[in-house]
């Protein structure tokens, strides 16, 4: 509980809220419903004002009833805990919150999907994020390294700070933690860029790429994860500098990747605003690239075609793009995928050395 004077924390107020309406209607003897978001893009629509992936409004209910009665409580066990780690400043990873079930008798859950299922439906009820509710994700951040000065908490429970000089990691390179919101940013970098894999993350960083082009790297490794995303939404806010994001030239790197770093998830939209980067450019691999740099290339699978085919379909940002219709529809008449490290067949440090300083004089040209 707050102490007195103290101000009680919003999530806390929408929690003690959330359960006095169950209460009140248990003792009306009505039955207590919860109304969470329906979380896929048949529900979603890509706001070009906000710049990200935004709720329809569509919603699924849950009422307490008999074949209910175990989600039900299972949901009110979860946000039970939510509140108490929060009046304790203390943090769960998915996994925990899985591993506590364990010990709420009929209302455990049997697998970690299940657990999951349930924090995924407490922040759509809520409208705040798992960070806030004091869950983190089991997942690692990515790494970062260049011209950038992170300001972090010395220690939990302390005022004190810590400067973390991303120039000063030698060959390695400084983690994003689960939790970036307390963070604060010192630099005179002219921009961020992001890169899907790591081998070419640590070719730039080997070479201290960043040090020439007054850069900060960010390897996503991968799809980025929500505090990946977290951290360059809040460093580029912040610090109000460009982000260019550098993938694979196939549908996977682009519809999936690069979309879900700029405009957030379908399944997540309900919080995208927190998670996505709406000022992020793609830089490349482009399909153009592919000529214009005479790089070797794969054949694409039945899957890249697929889900081509699906992105200028079905999803609401390339629709909204007919940039990204020209672009989609080059490759697959292409009927070719390129790699980021295609770029090595022409020299190891191509990449390094002609590719990026070339499209960088140009950011005008990246796709939206």
């Amino acid at each position: 509980m707050a102490k007195s004077g103290e101000a009680v924390s919003p999530v806390i107020s929408k929690i003690v809220g959330a359960a006095r309406e169950v209460e009140t209607k248990i003792n009306g003897l009505k039955k207590p419903e919860m109304k969470f978001p329906l979380r896929n893009l048949s529900n979603v629509r890509y706001s070009a004002k906000k710049g990200h992936f935004e709720m329809l409004g569509k919603k699924k209910e849950r009422t307490l009833a008999v074949s209910t009665v175990k989600s039900f409580a299972q949901t009110m066990r979860m946000i039970a805990l939510s509140k108490r780690m929060i009046e304790t400043d203390e943090r769960a990873s998915k996994r925990d919150a899985y591993y506590q079930t364990k010990a709420w008798a009929e209302a455990r859950c049997d697998e970690q999907p299940e657990s999951d299922a349930i924090l995924d439906d407490i922040e759509g009820l809520f409208g705040v994020n798992k960070e806030q509710l004091c869950f983190t994700p089991d997942e690692h951040g990515g790494l970062v390294a260049g011209e950038l000065v992170g300001v972090d908490r010395a220690e939990i429970g302390s005022s004190a700070t810590i400067d973390i000089d991303c120039t000063k990691f030698g060959s390695g390179a400084y983690g994003i933690p689960s939790d970036v919101e307390h963070l604060k940013f010192k630099t005179t970098a002219k921009f961020i860029l992001c890169i899907e894999t790591g081998g070419i993350f640590e070719r730039l960083n080997r070479h201290r790429f960043w040090e020439k082009s007054d850069c900060i790297l960010v390897s996503m490794a991968g799809v980025p994860t929500r505090s990946v995303r977290r951290f360059v939404r809040r460093l580029a806010d912040d610090k109000k500098i460009p982000v260019y994001v550098f993938v694979d030239c196939d549908p996977y790197g682009i519809a999936n990747i690069y979309r879900t770093l700029k405009v957030g998830s379908g399944n997540n939209a309900h919080l995208n605003e927190f998670f996505c980067v709406p000022q992020a450019k793609f830089l490349g691999v482009t399909p153009q690239d592919i000529i214009d740099y005479d790089l070797p290339t794969h054949p694409l699978k039945d899957v890249d075609i697929k889900r081509a085919k699906d992105a200028l379909k079905n999803d609401p940002f390339f629709q909204h793009y007919p940039e990204w219709a020209k672009a989609f529809e080059l490759l697959l008449k292409m009927g070719k995928r390129a790699e980021q490290q295609a770029f090595a067949a022409h020299s190891l440090n191509y990449v390094m050395d002609t590719y990026l300083p070339a499209k960088l004089k140009n950011p005008k040209s990246f796709l939206p």
